[in-house]
């Protein structure tokens, strides 16, 4: 599967100021978001869960072949499982969630098991987050613009609020197509960002530049 734009966005964004001791990846996929925080902090501890078993064993193979292998470990599982299983909580986790409407099924699984809602529904992805997230922790997460105050209502049901969002668009014009939050147990003021990712086509503003530009090798 590809690099998505919403995963280099989510890594580069995710805020690394508490320097977490501990970060938990939820749906790693082939593990960038993992490697991009391995890259990014000093994190002793960096796991990652993945339930399809050819994106588990391509995230494995990119942990291994990393500069980081000591300190990033995958665990082949579901969240529900991975919750009722782990004792420990995390300083810091990360997820990227599949979040495609029903109608754009197809008919290969796989791919649709990492893209739909249905795979990791928006309620039991923060259910886990409550209970695997240290009382002082951040959860970081993209989603769909269009689903920002519904994931937000859902959020505080578990004492999870915003304290950070940037909201992306494609180009000046577009509307506004995604929102990467930032949430934690207290209740703060938000701030709210904006971030456009280019002029014209192939032409990056210098805040997306500014942003992501330790993760392309060209930019």
């Amino acid at each position: 599967m590809k690099i998505g734009t919403d995963s280099v966005i989510l890594g580069a964004w995710t805020q690394l100021k508490q320097q977490p001791f501990s970060i938990l990846d939820i749906g790693a996929g082939t593990g960038v978001l993992s490697l991009m925080l391995a890259q990014r902090s000093h994190s002793e501890l960096i796991d990652a869960i993945e339930i399809d078993d050819k994106a588990y064993e391509q995230c494995v193979d990119n942990f291994e072949s990393s500069p980081w292998g000591d300190r990033l470990f995958c665990y082949h599982a579901s969240l529900d499982e991975f919750t009722e299983e782990i004792e420990d909580t995390y300083d810091l986790i990360i997820c990227n969630p599949p979040f495609y409407a029903e109608h754009y099924k197809t008919n290969d699984l796989q791919r649709d098991l990492a893209r739909f809602q249905d795979a990791l529904p928006f309620d039991t992805l923060l259910f886990s987050v409550s209970k695997l997230l240290q009382e002082n922790g951040l959860f970081s997460v993209v989603i769909p613009f269009h689903e920002e105050a519904n994931f937000i209502g859902l959020a505080q049901d578990y004492q999870l609020y915003p304290n950070r969002i940037l909201q992306v668009k494609g180009n000046p014009n577009s509307e506004i197509k995604r929102s990467c939050i930032e949430f934690s147990f207290q209740n703060k003021n938000v701030e709210i960002d904006v971030l456009v990712i280019e002029t014209e086509r192939h032409k990056y503003t210098p805040k997306y530049i500014d942003l992501t530009k330790d993760f392309y090798l060209k930019m």
